[in-house]
């Protein structure tokens, strides 16, 4: 699934390139984007050329070429930014509930796991889009709840594992919208993108930080991101 942006960056230079054979610079697509800096267009291919939908041609300037097209768009996004939205988990799912009586399937301390939604990925790498629809659930023993709503997401990507967080793992989140510093957060950048890093912040400025040499840290405005979520525990299949 791609955002609407990186739809319409795909498409603009697919169809530059059907026009005239050479790909567009990075201020014609800024322009045909309505975006106001390059950074966003550099962010945008980056993410396209992570998924697989367009190849950089090296020792070329502007040269790429489109791999593939999506083989479909999601109807349901109605022209609008594709956002991760933890907000649609509904009932009591990802709420700690009252202690139970205990049961034969119960825990021995006589309470019940409780079932918190996954809701789809979340990139520990260059920042793709979390898919806000549920896809199933895990059991999480009530101890692991500190109170108020949570959320689980699965890893893609290898940018925390000094971190202890790895490719494939699943991440349980207590959703909030603040955080301190130091803390591992779902960051959304830009309104469109998600992504699991640690959070510095420093004067007007906001750094997503990889626990991972081979990935630089990236400085961000004040008005570009959101925390969606703060990481408090960890899931792992052998």
């Amino acid at each position: 699934m791609l955002t609407r942006k990186q739809h319409e960056l795909l498409m603009f230079i697919h169809e530059r390139m059907k026009e005239s054979g050479v790909p567009p610079s990075f201020d014609e697509m800024k322009d045909a984007l309505d975006l106001k800096s390059k950074s966003g267009i550099h962010r945008l291919i980056t993410a396209l050329e992570e998924r697989g939908f367009i190849r950089r041609l090296p020792n070329r300037a502007r040269a790429m070429e489109v791999v593939r097209l999506p083989d479909s768009m999601n109807p349901s996004l109605g022209g609008k930014k594709a956002k991760f939205e933890p907000s649609v988990i509904e009932g009591n799912l990802g709420k700690s509930p009252e202690p139970k009586p205990s049961a034969s399937s119960a825990h021995d301390d006589g309470q019940m796991p409780v079932h918190i939604p996954v809701m789809g990925r979340i990139a520990a790498g260059v920042p793709i889009e979390a898919i806000q629809t549920q896809s199933h659930t895990i059991a999480v023993p009530p101890e692991m709840l500190a109170g108020g709503e949570h959320y689980a997401l699965e890893v893609r990507g290898d940018s925390m594992i000094d971190a202890g967080i790895f490719d494939g793992d699943t991440v349980l989140i207590k959703k909030q919208q603040t955080a301190t510093n130091g803390e591992i957060v779902v960051a959304l950048v830009d309104g469109e993108e998600a992504t699991l890093k640690r959070l510095r912040k420093k004067g007007n400025s906001v750094a997503l930080e990889a626990a991972n040499p081979a990935y630089e840290t990236r400085i961000f405005g004040p008005d570009q991101v959101s925390v969606q979520g703060r990481l408090v525990g960890l899931f792992r299949k052998y």
